[in-house]
């Protein structure tokens, strides 16, 4: 599995984000070719500062990855995250999931 994790930093209006992101931007995220798993969480901090929001796009592979980053719709996905009035950090790679 390969994700793409996006730190959203506090938003200016979290009232407004909130709205716009389950009602607006998820259902763009959604649409994304080969997506196989869409996960948000707010964290609670249990040393330092964290982010206001995370998200988390798992695609099978790279390639599928890669095709979903250069499509149309994270065009438009990416195009509207700029737009909600929260700083982003966005991220890539492999996932090992281990056996404990």
């Amino acid at each position: 599995m390969h994700r793409v994790t996006i730190l959203y930093s506090t938003p200016t209006d979290p009232e407004t984000f909130e709205q716009r992101y389950r009602d607006e931007h998820v259902p763009l995220a959604s649409r994304l070719p080969g997506l196989k798993r869409f996960a948000l969480s707010h964290p609670r901090a249990m040393q330092g500062d964290p982010p206001y929001l995370v998200a988390e796009l798992w695609f099978d592979d790279a390639e599928s990855m890669k095709a979903a980053l250069k499509s149309p719709e994270m065009g438009e996905t990416g195009a509207h995250a700029a737009g909600l009035g929260a700083d982003m950090v966005v991220f890539s790679g492999p996932v090992d999931e281990l056996e404990i």
